[in-house]
């Protein structure tokens, strides 16, 4: 198969992830986040020709991780739950990068951001198995007094977080109202930390979950006939052996070789493994291609010379 875009109108579908619009230590003030969105923003318009029709998704993670932070300082308030934290923070990034991207493209398409919702299975099995950490750390002695679910996750004095369910995402709600904007020449920003967790029942309820942003990302450009999907994350490419002395980066990889490493379990459940099964899903729906990459690469991912590009 070429390894080259089609000429096509569908829509490029960019899943931003939160390290790349952030970094890997906080907390962040308001400034430093603006100025990171800025970089991303200045990446994306030197790197994409002005006529492509663009939908962005993003992380959300630390950004949420602060609210969290922010809710517990404050106790007397009344405490929001998680899925109004999510459609808070992709109103606070989608603001951002809407108004970083307007000034970088000052005469080239208007770009909208939209408040995303996911519907997913109220009979998940994730949702009897916690498994996704939020928020602060805890000691052992804080951890037992949460209301919540918390967990180990990592060694030192503070190793405990809150843990949520992370269900699978079915449908993107406002998929079809993604499409006209896109349609009218709009620049998207939507489905933002992987959008708004919501069940069906008699109507939309939103749940208390977080879903992966990759898996939703790939649920969106299927829906959106995308050729290609790209994530971009502070790693260059899907690794096998990451870490290892002798860790190995992927380029260009059909889809069949790539399940091999994902069966073995070569990448990192947290990490990388949700990126794989994305890129799996989206070329085994009829996508061309989907992109691991960092920002900066980009361009040279799109062109097949970077970045793990995985191609059915």
């Amino acid at each position: 198969m070429n390894d080259t875009r089609s000429d096509g109108t569908d829509p490029l579908v960019v899943a931003l992830g939160g390290n790349t619009l952030l970094g890997q230590h906080g907390p962040w003030t308001a400034d430093e986040q603006r100025s990171a969105v800025e970089r991303t923003a200045r990446h994306l318009t030197d790197t994409l020709d002005p006529g492509t029709d663009l939908v962005l998704t993003h992380g959300n993670g630390p950004q949420v991780g602060n609210l969290l932070v922010q809710q517990e300082a404050a106790a007397e308030t009344p405490q929001l739950p998680l899925d109004v934290l999510v459609a808070e923070t992709q109103a606070q990034i989608g603001y951002m990068l809407q108004q970083a991207l307007d000034n970088e493209r000052p005469t080239e398409t208007e770009v909208m951001t939209l408040v995303t919702q996911v519907v997913v299975d109220g009979d998940d099995p994730a949702f009897a198995r916690p498994t996704k950490p939020v928020g602060p750390f805890y000691t052992e002695t804080e951890a037992a007094e949460k209301p919540f679910e918390t967990r180990a996750v990592s060694d030192g004095e503070r190793p405990y977080r809150r843990v949520v369910p992370s269900p699978d995402p079915v449908e993107v709600v406002e998929a079809d109202e993604i499409a006209e904007l896109v349609a009218r020449g709009n620049t998207v920003v939507c489905a933002g930390g992987g959008g708004v967790p919501v069940v069906r029942d008699g109507g939309l309820r939103g749940v208390e979950a977080v879903v992966d942003k990759d898996r939703t990302s790939q649920l969106l450009a299927t829906a959106l006939g995308a050729d290609t999907l790209v994530l971009l994350t502070d790693v260059a490419h899907a690794y096998v052996n990451y870490g290892e002395a002798d860790q190995r980066p992927l380029g260009r990889v059909t889809a069949a070789d790539l399940r091999k490493h994902l069966d073995a379990e070569e990448f990192g459940e947290g990490s990388m493994q949700p990126k794989v099964e994305a890129c799996l899903r989206f070329v085994a729906a009829g996508g061309e291609r989907a992109i691991i990459t960092t920002p900066d690469q980009l361009g040279d991912a799109l062109a097949g010379e970077a970045g793990t590009r995985v191609v059915a």
